[in-house]
């Protein structure tokens, strides 16, 4: 499938404002969306100009106001909606701070919610007045849930039990996931990704082969690279340079992790 979108084109990535970009790929064209939005955002003028900042930590980072925040959410799942197929279904995450407007704009948008899966992750800050936070939040949504795809068995067959005889496919679909966070000691990185663990078990179940798959906050290219690796087609916007430029190198030399050089 040669599939060009006018200006954005499939199997490429994109050192672009999602928001801008995506509306440059016609309607109903993406199967899947995979994506774990900024918590700060760096906007010029207007609203609907909202560009990505690195994740968390890199220099000259701001943190978006939360009065802005569903604004800004709001404004780019309304093109993922537009873009997204009948059959499509997307995958959000977050953390609980902004969880409350992301809820929102999905309603709002119009998309359906199908999961509210828990990731548990094996550390978290520090805590002394309040319990640690060690878990992420990933909400399922599709915009038909009559026609979304979903493949149960893609990962364990029916009858496949676990040691003490529970059911494989069951245990494997329960919503709270206990997934570690990937560590990559003396290599290059961006400081969050998710593990490919993670991503691979959603392309599993909510995808096929030759699937376009969407990340319009690509980060480190993590979505990309787990999708190439299936066979998987793909589409991903970063607005950071350094982290663009990370994610392209990845792909274009089919790295999963890169040694940092001395």
């Amino acid at each position: 499938m040669n599939l060009k979108m006018k200006k954005i084109e499939i199997n490429k990535i994109y050192n672009q404002n999602c928001i801008d970009a995506m509306s440059s790929i016609p309607k109903n064209k993406i199967d899947l969306v995979i994506t774990d939005p900024p918590f700060a955002i760096n906007f010029k003028a207007k609203k609907a100009n909202y560009n990505r900042t690195s994740s968390h930590v890199l220099s000259g980072y701001n943190e978006i106001k939360p009065e802005d925040y569903y604004d800004f959410t709001f404004a780019w799942m309304s093109e993922v909606f537009r873009i997204l197929k009948e059959s499509g279904s997307m995958y959000v995450f977050s953390g609980w701070n902004n969880l409350k407007d992301i809820l929102h704009a999905l309603d709002d948008v119009g998309f359906t919610t199908v999961n509210h899966i828990v990731w548990k992750y094996q550390f978290g800050v520090v805590t002394k007045r309040k319990f640690v936070t060690s878990h992420y939040h990933c909400l399922y949504v599709c915009k038909d849930d009559k026609k979304r795809k979903f493949f149960p068995f893609s990962r364990f067959k029916k009858e496949e039990k676990t040691k003490d005889g529970r059911s494989l496919h069951y245990q494997d679909k329960e919503d709270v996931w206990d997934i570690k966070r990937e560590y990559w000691t003396g290599d290059e990185k961006t400081p969050t990704k998710l593990p490919s663990e993670l991503i691979q078990k959603l392309l599993e179940y909510s995808s096929e082969k030759n699937d376009v798959v969407l990340d319009p906050f690509l980060g480190s290219g993590q979505v990309a690279v787990v999708s190439k690796s299936l066979n998987r087609k793909y589409i991903g916007f970063e607005i950071v340079p350094d982290y663009y430029k990370f994610a392209k190198k990845r792909l274009d030399k089919d790295l999963y992790r890169i040694k940092k050089l001395k």
